[in-house]
């Protein structure tokens, strides 16, 4: 008889690697750089790929191997590999499938160590990309895909303006184009968005945010097509970006609660955006959840709820009264952590860019980010309240 499917929620607790001879209930760490082989002809087999096992730490180690498993399981994908950070399995994706002469299309809105790569490394191999704003329409992303292009990235939401795009529609262009769409999955997480299911080739994690969930490990995944992961492989193979046992076996248990951790994540931003969309110092709020967000209705389709993350924009400027004045909440640039985090993205996670290509995507010196954490509400809601109440008369104001 079939075994019945698994809900995702059980998928990211029971995928386990295999149970050695000491029957453990919670898989051990596997603190080795090497693994042997039971004779010539299986270390040969192995190195060939004729064989599945482990056979060098930089290559594979089960740890990694359950980690990315999971998160194959729970996007719906064929295959997936894990590594040491997010803007790794980045690197490797890029470079792991363009060539020379190759382009990409990408949002303009996206991570700031994204951007970099894509518009102060990537030329350097002769990699060239385009920007489209993310907002823009589907016929100008589709005048964008100049030819020899090979790979489309997006984030959606996007970093830091929350932008929404349209999954399916740009799958359907890049599958035109001969063109592979790479989706950045990070805010949303599998539980609340499965680009596969709406047309995208691969889809990429940063374990360091809400996988992880509490601000401890560094880690990143890439899941999709196996033709697309395989020359991923070799790169990883060669070039070292290897997820530690450590970190894949504390991003691999925090799967086992993540489902929990993002509806609460979600109810209490919910909340916040809807107390900041009301404030007087606030002059508009992003949030996928809000019938004011411009690509609401598309927010709804694609996802479930709305997310952990908040943008919104000060009426005033002066920002370091309200980030400054913030008791409880956490200044970081981290996000996806138990704890509230507010990030001012101007000075921190997108000040490698210039101040034009800020400007061009929405980031001012008034904008701000808000991770919403799993502390109560009303401490969340009454500690930004607070904050905002000093920008009636501030005692520092920032350039």
């Amino acid at each position: 008889m079939a075994r019945r499917k698994l809900h995702p929620r059980s998928v990211a607790i029971r995928t386990q690697a295999g149970r050695t001879a000491q029957h453990e209930h919670s898989v051990p760490l596997y603190l080795t750089s090497s693994y042997l082989f039971d004779s010539l002809e299986h270390g040969r087999a192995l190195f060939a790929k004729e064989a599945a096992g482990n056979i060098y730490g930089r290559y594979h180690n089960p740890n990694a191997r359950e980690f990315a498993d999971k998160i194959t399981a729970l996007e719906g994908a064929e295959a997936g590999l894990a590594f040491a950070s997010g803007m790794a399995a980045l690197f490797a994706a890029l470079l792991g499938l363009l060539e020379q002469g190759q382009r990409i299309v990408a949002s303009s809105c996206l991570f700031g160590s994204t951007l970099q790569i894509l518009t102060r490394l990537l030329p350097k191999w002769g990699i060239e990309c385009t920007l489209v704003n993310p907002s823009a329409t589907m016929e100008t992303w589709e005048r964008a895909f100049a030819p020899g292009t090979r790979l489309c990235l997006i984030e959606t939401p996007s970093n830091p303006l929350m932008d929404i795009i349209d999954i399916r529609a740009l799958a359907d262009l890049c599958r035109a184009r001969d063109a592979v769409l790479l989706v950045d999955n990070a805010y949303a997480t599998p539980v609340l968005q499965n680009p596969i299911a709406l047309g995208a080739h691969l889809v990429m994690h940063t374990g360091t945010k809400y996988i992880d969930g509490q601000g401890r490990v560094l880690g990143g995944v890439l899941v999709g097509e196996q033709p697309l992961i395989e020359p991923l492989e070799t790169f990883l193979r060669h070039t070292g970006p290897t997820l530690s046992p450590f970190n894949a076996w504390v991003l691999s248990k925090s799967l086992e609660t993540l489902h929990l951790r993002v509806h609460e994540h979600c109810a209490n931003a919910l909340q916040l955006a809807r107390f900041l969309e009301g404030h007087k110092q606030v002059e508009w709020v992003r949030y996928p959840q809000l019938p004011s967000h411009p690509q609401h209705e598309l927010a709804a389709r694609q996802m479930r709820r709305g997310g952990g993350i908040i943008t919104f924009h000060l009426r005033k400027p002066e920002i370091a009264a309200f980030i400054d004045g913030l008791e409880m909440c956490s200044r970081s640039a981290n996000l996806g952590d138990t704890r509230t985090i507010v990030t001012h993205p101007r000075s921190t996670t997108h000040s490698s860019i210039t101040e034009e290509e800020r400007l061009a995507i929405g980031i001012t010196g008034k904008l701000v980010r808000i991770s919403a954490g799993l502390e109560h509400i009303d401490d969340i809601i009454a500690d930004v309240d607070q904050a905002l109440a000093r920008l009636d008369s501030p005692t520092r104001v920032s350039s």
